[in-house]
């Protein structure tokens, strides 16, 4: 298919919207917006790697409602049996992919650690007070020459697949493991050697078709971001396109030096596009990618320029870290870890996005520096979108040995959650100086905060069959 002459990539007709729906999620992306209630809790990837606080990391409840006691405090934490895992990403055992399966549930919390390998399964049931269930550890991973789990996305048929960024020594390449609905290991999901460098990826399985990304291998970024190790080419550049159904590279895409650091990854939620947009850090620009005549293209579309600073002997970089597609498709979400800004483009046209709206908090340039009179340590990092697409919270902790070098006061003050009101009908976003939610006040001490999921469904984790 040629999506580029189609409204947001999508095929005007599709079948979807009578599918057999029985098991988890939504059946469509429409769905999910109609269907779903407000978020009232969140959960977050919290963690004490890097700091002076000799404890576990733990995935933080956070209650978002407002009418709650309890409104932006952390409610329950579920810790980890051994320190040093570093909680990154996450997911869940099941979402909207397999909305077909009658008797599988939405309940289980997949929560690597990014620096042990280490793979813990969180039971979700009471929503309010998981409980840990079981633990994969490392050396069951390393078997099959695999280590630093990143992205974890539940399949269609009810198995997991996650990133592994390295191989059992922490050097390249990467690949894939697959656990199976008992979370046990399946094994290596891909033939060894198809890939080097690994990171995040997002599939469509209507378009037989998954895209991944490229950071480093473990040992490269582990101890922080080294200028040497760009001009060595140990970071990454390139878009892998595979066979879905084969776990096979078909393309790979070189996106040179204005594509340093592909991050996060997104197909556009509609299920039949082929449409999508990566985020490249080091180059600070934004990527559209898309089918068109059996092969896959990408191309620059969006461009932040470095600023100067008296601090810094070179221009800073907006390194943008996270970028998200409201559920709709229309709007692209980002943030400038560096430049301090929240930023949304609108993309109803996906090859020539336009700028709707930005806010400028904390960060280096950050025009807002605190709020509620909480001084803000760092940018705006990872992001979560509500479904209805009406609210934008962002926490401010990017890896620990880089929030260290860009950002050391992370580590004594502690992250914070913060969270905009967006109007998607006039594209704008407003900060809520009324919301903050501080991991600077935990009982251990301040612990840094990263990604974030809703119990029943998000716009980073949910895909369509």
């Amino acid at each position: 298919m040629s999506g580029s002459d189609t409204q947001r990539g999508a095929e005007p007709e599709h079948d979807h919207e009578h599918h057999h729906h029985e098991g988890p999620g939504y059946a469509t992306p429409q769905a999910a917006i109609e269907e779903s209630e407000r978020e009232k809790l969140a959960y977050v990837m919290s963690l004490y790697v890097g700091t002076d606080v000799d404890a576990s990391d733990f995935v933080a409840v956070v209650d978002l409602d407002p009418d709650s006691d309890t409104y932006c405090e952390i409610v329950d934490r579920i810790e980890m049996p051994e320190r040093g895992d570093e909680l990154h990403h996450f997911g869940w055992n099941a979402c909207s992919s397999s909305c077909h399966m009658d008797g599988l549930e939405r309940r289980h919390l997949i929560v690597p650690g990014q620096r042990s390998s280490r793979i813990h399964v969180i039971d979700a049931k009471d929503r309010r007070n998981p409980e840990l269930e079981t633990v994969i550890e490392p050396e069951e991973v390393f078997e099959y020459d695999l280590s630093a789990p990143h992205t974890v996305h539940c399949i269609p048929d009810g198995e997991i697949l996650i990133s592994m960024l390295g191989d059992a020594d922490g050097e390249l390449p990467g690949g894939f493991l697959e656990l199976n609905d008992d979370f046990e290991i399946e094994g290596r999901w891909e033939p060894p050697g198809e890939i080097e460098m690994n990171y995040d990826y997002w599939y469509q399985p209507r378009q037989n078709v998954m895209v991944s990304s490229e950071w480093a291998a473990p040992k490269t970024y582990y101890p922080g971001f080294d200028l040497d190790d760009v001009e060595d080419g140990n970071y990454g550049q390139r878009l892998n396109f595979w066979d879905w159904e084969e776990g096979t590279v078909e393309q790979t895409i070189d996106l040179g030096e204005e594509g340093l650091i592909p991050l996060e990854v997104r197909f556009l939620h509609t299920p039949e596009s082929t449409h999508g947009f990566v985020g490249a850090a080091l180059s600070s620009n934004v990527f559209h990618f898309y089918e068109d005549d059996n092969e896959y293209r990408a191309e620059k579309v969006i461009d932040f320029e470095s600023r100067e600073h008296d601090d810094w002997d070179m221009p800073v970089p907006a390194l943008p870290t996270d970028i998200l597609i409201s559920m709709d498709d229309r709007y692209l979400f980002g943030s400038n870890w560096l430049h301090g800004d929240v930023w949304m483009y609108d993309i109803s046209d996906p090859s020539n996005p336009r700028r709707a709206d930005s806010l400028s908090v904390g960060g280096t340039f950050g025009e807002r520096q605190e709020v509620q009179g909480r001084e803000l340590a760092a940018g705006p990092q990872m992001l979560q979108l509500s479904l209805d697409g009406e609210r934008l919270y962002w926490t401010t902790s990017l890896f620990s040995s880089w929030d260290d070098q860009f950002y050391p006061e992370e580590a004594d003050r502690g992250s914070v959650m913060l969270k905009a009101d967006v109007d998607p009908r006039k594209g704008t976003m407003e900060l809520d100086e009324d919301f903050l939610v501080d991991w600077g006040e935990c009982p251990e001490g301040p612990a840094r905060a990263h990604e974030i999921r809703w119990p029943d469904g998000d716009c980073t984790s949910d895909v369509w069959q």
